[in-house]
């Protein structure tokens, strides 16, 4: 197709969404370089995404932007061969087995503290925030860490453990409020290091460790914001070491995002640029995955939120950016506002839910009673 071709399809997929090129809107699309259409519809979103890195377009209102446009499901149209091959990678190659399973760390996690410190807020939490009672991101994030803690009925003295510990948060939180011993384990090196120092002093062993190589119990058990980086071929592993570490009376709390489609397929631009070896599940995938393993007491749903979290840590961001530029570049702080901004509109426009899943082995005797 001429280029002049492929822009008039643009126009009239944008049109569908209620964008239009180079309009006064700020969700309207400006073009800065003509060769965007023939790299969009080549590459779907990988291209939509390198384009807008390298400075080919921008929008005053990005998140808007995006949500419009999968409010519509213009997205739709533009599967390409980069999506099919996402898609087949992650149904058949487990890539999150032996030093794979360490790439997300090294990739994602080992950037450098000094960008999650900035983005973050006043704790290291990088999960969605509970903001039914919260009016600011860091009462937000507390709120979510002592919902997981009550929906696990924690008592002084318990050992928890924590799949996935991050910078060492939740624990650190739960060791001082509710009196807690905890074991955290995460892949990523710069993680551990930091909360270890986090946690220093408090009851908590941080580990460098895959999690398929635990074997002891706990009184309890959290995973916070980690299932996305387990992978298909994993989950029933996943389950089946919950079960094993989780003493028969105990529960298990999983808080991850949710995919509304079976299966979820992961994004090339995601996959290539944020979250290698990544994918979402879906409600179906995950039932399968904890059958004969778990009862499920509680399925919580609170997406809407994640909406809320996205666009704080886009605001802290973009704030702290003159004293990040000089260990980030341009095309880094366009990637990452892409990133936060396609992130917003996925929860906006409900294509994905931030799921808690409260569990327990052989069911909670007389019920288990849901907080809030």
């Amino acid at each position: 197709m001429s280029r002049d071709s492929l822009k008039q399809r643009a126009v009239t997929l944008l049109e569908h969404a209620g964008i239009h090129l180079d309009g006064q809107a700020p969700t309207d699309l400006r073009v800065h370089d003509d060769d965007l259409y023939a790299r969009v519809f080549a590459h779907g979103s990988l291209g939509l995404g390198e384009a807008y890195m390298d400075g080919w377009w921008d929008a005053d209102d990005l998140p808007g932007m995006f949500t419009r446009l999968l409010r519509s499901h213009v997205d739709q149209e533009l599967k390409t061969l980069d999506t099919l091959l996402a898609h087949l990678k992650a149904r058949f190659v487990n890539l999150q087995r032996g030093e794979h399973a360490y790439e997300i760390g090294r990739v994602h996690y080992d950037l450098g503290n000094d960008l999650f410190q900035a983005m973050l807020g006043k704790r290291l939490v990088y999960s969605c925030g509970y903001w039914v009672q919260a009016d600011n991101l860091d009462d937000a994030q507390a709120a979510k860490l002592d919902l997981v803690c009550r929906k696990l009925r924690l008592q002084p003295g318990q050992r928890v453990l924590d799949i996935g510990c991050g910078w060492g948060e939740a624990l650190k939180f739960a060791a001082e409020r509710y009196g807690i011993e905890g074991v955290g384990v995460t892949v990523s090196q710069e993680q551990a290091e930091f909360a270890r120092e986090l946690c220093a002093g408090l009851p908590v062993e941080i580990r460098l460790q895959d999690y398929r190589e635990l074997d002891e119990r706990f009184d309890a058990v959290f995973s916070i914001g980690m299932f996305e980086h387990v992978g298909a071929l994993n989950y029933r592993t996943y389950f089946q070491v919950a079960r094993r570490c989780l003493q028969d009376e105990g529960l298990f709390v999983l808080h991850s995002i949710g995919s509304n489609g079976t299966p979820s397929r992961p994004d090339p631009w995601i996959e290539k640029y944020i979250f290698p070896n990544s994918m979402i599940p879906s409600a179906q995938q995950v039932t399968a995955a904890l059958q004969d393993l778990f009862v499920v007491e509680d399925w919580h749903n609170f997406g809407a939120d994640y909406a809320r979290t996205l666009a704080a840590w886009r605001e802290n961001f973009d704030a702290a950016w003159p004293r990040l530029a000089a260990n980030y570049d341009e095309r880094f702080r366009r990637m990452w506002q892409f990133y936060l901004s396609v992130s917003a509109a996925v929860f906006r426009s409900r294509r994905d839910q931030l799921w808690q899943l409260t569990l327990s082995p052989e069911g909670v005797p007389g019920g288990y009673r849901v907080p809030r």
